[in-house]
C-alpha cells in the first residue's frame, strides 16, 4: 500500500538548512497497522504528511497504492487523498461553522455522493455520536470532536488511514477510547493504518512499530 524510498526532507531556517528526514525507507502492506514512534522532532509528523501528499520531499520517492506521488500535480494529489487516504489530525481540524454531520459530509459532497447527509449520520452513529449530529464543534468535547474527525476520515472508505497523534490533545481516559475506536474502524474496514505517536502504550496496539530518531529509522519490529 505504501512504499517509501530514500526519503529526505530539508527545510531552510534562520539558522540554515535543517534536515528533518534523512534517508527514510519504509514499506507498509495493505491492511497492516503500523505505529511510527520517536521523540519530539524525530520527523514522525513530517513523514506522515509526506505520505499524504501534503508536502513534497527534498529527494526520494513515495508510492501510495501503486501511484508515485511525484508524478501528480496538486489537483491530482487532492483527488488521490479524497479517494484513497483518510487523515486524522491531533487538533481535529473541524470546520467551526458546520455541524458534526456537515463536517463528516464534506468529503462525501466533494466525491459527489448523492446521499451524503444520510451517510454522514450513519457514520456518526458508528462512532457513538448519534445524538450529536446537529451540534457544532464548540458544543462538543475534545473526545467528541475527535470522533467526528474519525468519522470524516473514513467517510469515503479510504484504503489508507493516517493518524497523527490522535490522542495528543485528550486526557488519558478519552484518548484510550479514541484508540479503541480507531483500531475498531481499522479492523472492521480492513484499512491500512499508520499511526504516529510518542506514547509506547498506544504503539502497543499496532502489529508493527517503526521507530524514528533524528530523521532516521532506528527500529522496525513486530509488536508483541
Amino acid at each position: 500500500m505504501v512504499h517509501v524510498r530514500d526519503l529526505v526532507m530539508r527545510l531552510r531556517s534562520a539558522a540554515g538548512v535543517v534536515t528533518i528526514l534523512d534517508g527514510v525507507s519504509l514499506d507498509v502492506k495493505p491492511g497492516e497497522f503500523v505505529a511510527v514512534t520517536g521523540p519530539s522532532g524525530s520527523g514522525k509528523s513530517t513523514l506522515l504528511g509526506l505520505i499524504a501528499g501534503l508536502d513534497r520531499p527534498t529527494t526520494g520517492s513515495i508510492q501510495v497504492d501503486g501511484v508515485d506521488l511525484a508524478s501528480l500535480d496538486e489537483d491530482a494529489l487532492a483527488r488521490l487523498r479524497l479517494a484513497k487516504i483518510g487523515y486524522v489530525f491531533q487538533s481535529f481540524h473541524l470546520i467551526p461553522t458546520l455541524t458534526a454531520a456537515e463536517n463528516v459530509a464534506v468529503p462525501l459532497d466533494l466525491a459527489g455522493v448523492s446521499d451524503a447527509a444520510t451517510r454522514a449520520s450513519a457514520l456518526l452513529e458508528e462512532v457513538g455520536l448519534k445524538m450529536r449530529v446537529g451540534h457544532y464543534p464548540a458544543e462538543l468535547s475534545g473526545g467528541e470532536q475527535q470522533r467526528v474527525a474519525l468519522a470524516r476520515a473514513v467517510a469515503n472508505h479510504p484504503g489508507l488511514l493516517l493518524a497523527d497523534e490522535p490522542t495528543g490533545n485528550l486526557d488519558s481516559a478519552t484518548g484510550a477510547q479514541i484508540i479503541d475506536l480507531l483500531v475498531g474502524l481499522h479492523r472492521r474496514r480492513g484499512t491500512t493504518l499508520i499511526l504516529v505517536t510518542h506514547d509506547s502504550a498506544l504503539a502497543a496496539h499496532a502489529g508493527r512499530v517503526v521507530e524514528l530518531r533524528d530523521g532516521r529509522v532506528v527500529g522496525d519490529r513486530v509488536s508483541a
